[in-house]
């Protein structure tokens, strides 16, 4: 199926959407206008110019999907620690085994608090870097450096070492140099590190449809930790999984197709089993379940635990593919393009299949298509119609077409060059590469109540530019305190050391569009936590965030203008931000209209005392404060008492000269004026 050659360029919204909603990650959004598309035609001159800005094997889409375990796709991948099976003790063998003993002994280090373990940690990681070379000590050296983790906290010595990882073939040290240059817009040296790390992730996806990716959990909503999302990744021990496990035994293919998706990737808590899942599939289809005959076509065209297969995959995709699963013919276009469980390739039958898959709305069909277009295999070359059938993959999610849309924005093939937007999606794509598997461990440890080492890991995939690991890294220090085990330059860190941490993981969160981050910056700035108190700091930090439609930043910015605090003073301005908040979020009624009602007194009785009273309550009450700062709101400025207060104040004047202005008219003796202990009793 085409997409119509009158397809409207004017403005297209890819709601990016990398993993699932329930896990509160962040959506990508790309806008693209009529300036973005370049005028391309498919003339001999612009062939020749796609082929001198990519190699044929560069825009090979149709390679090989990769089934290496993660220690192999990504060297130096700590798997072996966290997931030891026989391919991966391996690989622990030899030259590697001190660089995992060390490993294993900074873990153990910060999960049992041993100060002196991790001293001994870090001179052997410097010793192996330093002397021997390994770029996987070189790696966490650099990280060390970076966290000022038994060594100084230097950013040049960290760069430095992650430099030289990089070229020794660490790619979580690329990970944190591209990161690391995209933060100072060198997006020249970003994107090509970004494109070859998306091109590893790219390799290991499936043929017929997207692959789950490792989960990044937020393990906080903000205010307190995310209990809801957390009660779903206690793996086998999960009463949800439970059921549908018994549900399974029982005979329910849909469970039993669910349960093995999860050990086949590794989902919910679980730890990845091949053998586990291709036990529950084989069940599965033996009901007649055709997703899981999708997912057999799939593991023996990888060979992803048992020996590769293309007939066999070929016979399980077709079955799927007659029950209706029509992803299942993006993986036949597949075997047909490469000629694999078939006689010889033909490439119109591939084309059959893919357009089959279009027609139906599945993703990968377009983007099949547009690789087919892209390239010229078996159809003419029309890299304008690729381009319109990568925009619709991308606008269903798919990553692939994220990969396609970088490479156009960086060779300038089909869309105008554009370094900037090139690096965001290859970034996008990056980030579900095989070293994404620091994040299912550090969930891991966080539910075992092993907060060290969910920090050390949260730690460590933040380096590399991971926003979620940014903000859980940053909560873990704010909540958890000395528990973090967070490590400074001698011994443990300090108040102050860790305030400082958390400000700066806040900050990279909030640089990534993370609006709770941006508002927790404004409120270390406004209270001078971590740093010193800067009213107008904050009111950036409050603006950032409120750009981001955050109720809460726009209810602090109507304060400042309230009381002129980094702001000018300006009720109206403050009046229109409190309207703001309510408007964004209609759960912020009641501390909206206290806030209306003290800009109502403020206005009306600027020099009563009950305006003074408003401005002070915060001072001559601090157990009330820090109540209403712990309890009512998180980081709270007690705001909502004050005017809750002043409210019960105004309320109670009011019934007062209502009952003397009806004992006047009685001829009843007029009960005493209210004095300050009758306005406000002192507190117990």
């Amino acid at each position: 199926m085409r997409p119509s050659l009158k397809i409207r360029i004017g403005l297209f919204l890819l709601l990016l959407s990398l993993y699932p909603l329930s896990l509160v990650a962040r959506p990508f959004v790309l806008v693209l206008s009529q300036d973005d598309l370049k005028d391309v035609s498919t003339t001999p001159a612009d062939s020749d110019d796609l082929s001198s800005s990519e190699s044929q094997s560069e825009w090979d889409e149709f390679g090989d999907s990769d089934s290496k375990p993660d220690h192999q796709l990504d060297p130096g991948s700590w798997r072996p620690i966290f997931e030891p099976d026989s391919s991966s003790s391996a690989a622990a063998n030899g030259e590697m085994a001190g660089y995992y003993e060390v490993v294993e002994k900074m873990l153990s280090a910060v999960t049992n608090g041993e100060i002196r373990l991790m001293e001994e940690a870090a001179a052997e990681i410097e010793a192996a870097a330093t002397e021997k070379g390994n770029p996987h000590a070189q790696s966490l050296l650099g990280f060390l450096f970076g966290m000022g983790q038994m060594r100084e906290m230097s950013k040049a010595k960290a760069f430095l070492y992650h430099h030289f990882a990089a070229q020794g073939g660490s790619l979580q040290s690329k990970m944190a140099l591209a990161y690391t240059y995209s933060r100072q817009d060198m997006y020249d040296k970003a994107v090509k590190l970004y494109a070859e790390l998306a091109e590893v992730a790219v390799n290991s996806f499936l043929i017929s449809k997207d692959s789950p990716v490792i989960e990044p959990v937020r393990i906080h909503n903000g205010a307190e930790e995310n209990k809801d999302a957390l009660r779903k990744f206690k793996g086998e021990e999960d009463e949800d999984f439970q059921i549908l496990e018994y549900q399974a035994q029982k005979g329910n293919a849909a469970a039993m197709y669910k349960i093995g998706l999860f050990y086949y990737f590794g989902l919910r808590g679980l730890r990845r089993d091949y053998v586990k899942a291709l036990s529950w599939f084989s069940k599965a289809v033996e009901k007649g379940e055709p997703r899981s005959m999708e997912l057999l076509g799939e593991i023996y065209a990888r060979g992803a635990g048992v020996e590769r297969n293309y007939t066999k995959a070929l016979k399980w995709l077709t079955l799927a593919s007659r029950q209706q699963l029509y992803s299942a013919y993006n993986g036949m276009g597949y075997l047909y393009v490469k000629g694999y469980g078939v006689e010889k390739k033909n490439y119109t039958r591939a084309k059959e299949y893919f357009e089959k898959a279009a027609e139906n709305e599945e993703p990968g069909g377009h983007y099949n298509l547009g690789v087919m277009f892209l390239k010229g295999i078996g159809v003419k070359r029309d890299i304008r119609l690729a381009c319109q059938y990568f925009i619709v993959a991308a606008n269903a999610g798919q990553p692939k077409a994220f990969y396609q849309l970088a490479k156009m924005f960086q060779t300038g093939v089909g869309l105008k060059k554009n370094l900037p937007m090139a690096t965001a999606l290859y970034k996008l794509v990056a980030e579900r590469g095989p070293w994404s598997s620091l994040s299912r461990w550090a969930l891991e440890s966080y539910l075992k109540g092993d907060v060290g080492k969910a920090f050390l890991l949260y730690s460590r995939m933040a380096e590399m530019g991971y926003e979620i690991a940014q903000s859980n890294a940053a909560w873990i220090l704010d909540k958890y305190g000395e528990r973090s085990m967070c490590v400074g330059e001698s011994g443990f860190c300090g108040d102050a050391e860790r305030h400082q941490r958390a400000h700066a993981l806040w900050w990279q969160a909030s640089e990534q569009g993370n609006e709770h981050a941006a508002l927790l910056i404004g409120d270390a700035y406004y209270y001078g936590r971590g740093t010193e108190r800067d009213y107008e700091r904050a009111a950036e930090a409050y603006m950032h965030a409120k750009s981001q439609s955050n109720a809460q930043a726009m209810f602090n910015l109507g304060y400042m203008h309230e009381h002129g605090q980094g702001l000018p003073l300006d009720l109206h301005l403050a009046k229109r931000y409190y309207d703001q908040a309510l408007e964004v979020d209609s759960t912020a009624k009641l501390p909206v209209t206290l806030a209306l009602t003290s800009l109502w007194i403020r206005k009306n009785y600027g020099d009563s005392f009950m305006v003074d009273m408003i401005d002070s309550l915060p001072e001559v009450y601090p157990r009330v404060e820090a109540w209403v700062e712990n309890v009512i709101m998180e980081e709270g400025n007690a705001t909502i008492l004050t005017l809750f207060v002043c409210l019960l104040t105004v309320l109670y004047l009011r019934e007062r000269q209502r009952r003397n202005v009806g004992a006047v008219g009685e001829g009843a003796v007029v009960a005493h004026q209210p004095n300050e202990q009758d306005i406000m009793p002192p507190p117990n």
